[in-house]
């Protein structure tokens, strides 16, 4: 194997307990959502408060405040698709039109360089503006995911992406790990939710 391979085995089997159970947690989670189960909503939940803590403790304070974002959005995502679906059995998946994914990247874009540029002054966070581009466009993929948009899981592409690099440059083989399964399940969760509004749009 690979010094690169042996290294993300020796992150997996060595991570902390927290980091163990944000493991567990999070793919299941992930699994669940792909699947467009509701129980996604309650194990996202308890997943995003191991995080948050997590990330305190390496002072990426952007994506702890992410944490608590997402919890909210958990739950909002919770009620908006048991509640949306009205008669139906299940909220179905939908595309945004090109100028709202325009105007989603440069919101996403503005709230990066605004809260990079607020971090670099005044915290000891690591690297403001790498920090902050996850935070600010992880943001925008769960309120479009909480509104089961199919372009949620292209923005957790995006950000899988970004994080796996900003992991490996600050040393947690542990963090590039756990993304890297997170990147390949971001690319599973498309599929199976364009296969799914396909479906739904020939029932229909």
């Amino acid at each position: 194997m690979s010094d690169w391979g042996n290294q993300i085995v020796q992150g997996l089997v060595e991570g902390s307990v927290l980091d163990q159970l944000n493991l567990v947690l999070g793919v299941t989670g992930v699994l669940l959502m792909i699947r467009r189960s509701l129980w996604a909503f309650p194990v996202g939940m308890m997943a995003v408060s191991v995080q948050g803590i997590l990330f305190w403790q390496a002072t990426l304070y952007a994506e702890t405040s992410l944490q608590v974002f997402f919890f909210g959005c958990l739950g909002y995502g919770w009620w908006h698709w048991t509640k949306g679906r009205g008669e139906e059995s299940e909220l179905p998946v939908t595309l945004l039109t090109w100028k709202e994914r325009l105007g989603w990247i440069a919101g996403a874009g503005v709230l990066m360089m605004i809260w990079g540029t607020w971090q670099g002054n005044y915290t000891n966070a690591v690297m403001p503006y790498r920090d902050t581009f996850i935070a600010s466009f992880s943001m925008a993929a769960q309120v479009l995911q909480a509104r089961k948009k199919l372009e949620n899981w292209v923005g957790w592409i995006v950000v899988n992406s970004v994080a796996m690099v900003t992991y490996w440059s600050m040393g947690e083989i542990y963090w590039v790990s756990l993304y890297l399964i997170f990147w390949g399940m971001g690319i599973m969760g498309w599929r199976s939710w364009y296969r799914a509004m396909k479906t739904q749009e020939n029932s229909a």
